[in-house]
């Protein structure tokens, strides 16, 4: 077999695309890869094979990804070369023989710059390792005026890649609104954006590879890569608004508009309701947003529990029937944990159990993210690595 024949099962992606970002571990295409494709298909496996099981011998890859060992030689040193693997010395065995050098990605070669720009006052930023790690920290202020929105995420970029210390691999942002497969923002009225292409004006700006995505769909990459979530799991983010980001056996779903997991605006009932900020009345986003939970716990702080307990309900209510056709195993909240853990989240599981088919659905797992406020940081770090490694 040589550096284009096709392993067994192969796991990664046929290179670096923001079209398909995170195919993850899930992927397992019976789809034949062409000549052409191979070389890039291969570097992927052997990466994401090394990212999550950790530094092994050539002969061990071999193993693990079905392609031979002249291919594994092959495709090491040209990693090597790219400065994407290292050596890590001699393995300690009993083993009779000569001892295995272990390879392992160069996980301190480089470093990626992660933004978020999802919150209500400032916008964060990261400097991340190549497994999530956050080792620095940056953030500006939400600029009152959209015309300085743009200047604002530059600086805060430039800012973080001055402080990388390493060659950064890329940068990815995730950003409140519809962003399509290139990085365009359709739609995001609380920055001011409309059809414009903040990829490019990133990537024009830094010299370097911009990924850009909705930020639900940043926060749900990050709690299948180092969150441990399963291949079929929505995540629900709740802030001054809602949304989801979706996998189905393991692929992102964006839909044909790339609007997938817009939830806020679902109206969740027929028996009115609080009147949302779009002029509907009974919106999901009216019930469980957190600016709205907040101002029903004030006017009545002792019906905080019903407050939490009716806005769980309504959730349970919109997820239902996307748990219905997709059968998904998991539904993650992100948010204040204070506010959507505990009543919240059991509300939201019972009207779940209550509205789907049992057995079928009555073990749908309920759970907050353990990755609180970083999650669309590290979000944006998997996108890159997805991007330009073929590593989710």
């Amino acid at each position: 077999m040589t550096t284009t024949d096709v392993p067994r099962s192969p796991s990664g992606h046929e290179g670096a695309s923001a079209l398909a970002f995170a195919p993850g571990r899930a992927l397992r295409s019976g789809v034949k890869v062409l000549p052409e494709h191979a070389r890039a298909h291969n570097r992927s496996l052997v990466l994401q094979t090394l990212y999550h099981q950790g530094a092994m011998s050539r002969a061990d890859l071999s193993r693990e990804t079905g392609l031979t060992r002249v291919t594994i030689s092959d495709l090491v040193a040209e990693l090597i070369g790219d400065g994407l693997m290292i050596e890590k010395g001699v393995r300690e065995d009993s083993r009779p023989g000569k001892p295995a050098i272990l390879v392992d990605i160069h996980r301190d070669g480089h470093r990626i710059v992660g933004l978020d720009l999802s919150g209500a006052d400032v916008f964060l930023g990261a400097v991340l390792t190549l497994d999530g790690d956050i080792v620095a920290r940056a953030e500006r202020p939400h600029p009152s005026d959209p015309a300085e929105v743009l200047p604002t995420v530059i600086d805060l970029a430039r800012q973080l890649v001055g402080e990388a210390h390493a060659p950064v691999l890329g940068v990815g942002v995730g950003t409140p609104g519809v962003v399509d497969d290139r990085g365009v923002v359709l739609t995001a009225p609380n920055l001011g954006w409309a059809g414009f292409d903040l990829e490019g004006a990133l990537n024009a700006a830094l010299d370097l590879p911009v990924l850009v995505a909705n930020d639900a769909n940043a926060a749900v990459l990050a709690e299948y890569t180092f969150g441990g979530a399963g291949d079929d799991v929505l995540l629900v983010k709740v802030g001054r608004g809602v949304g989801s980001g979706l996998l189905a056996g393991g692929q992102p779903m964006r839909g044909a508009r790339f609007a997938a997991g817009e939830l806020g605006h679902v109206t969740v009932g027929t028996d009115g309701g609080p009147v949302c900020a779009c002029g509907k009345v009974g919106c999901l986003e009216a019930w469980l947003a957190v600016p709205a939970i907040e101002a029903r716990i004030a006017a009545d702080p002792t019906a905080g529990d019903t407050v939490l307990r009716e806005a769980g309900e309504r959730l349970g209510i919109a997820l239902a029937p996307v748990v219905g056709v997709l059968d998904l195993s998991e539904i993650v909240l992100s948010g204040p944990t204070e506010l959507l853990g505990g009543v919240l989240a059991q509300a939201t599981a019972e009207a779940l159990r209550t509205r789907t088919l049992a057995p079928f659905h009555e073990g749908v797992r309920v759970r907050m993210t353990a990755q609180g406020a970083d999650i669309v940081l590290r979000g944006a770090a998997v996108m890159v690595l997805t991007a330009r490694l073929g590593v989710s």
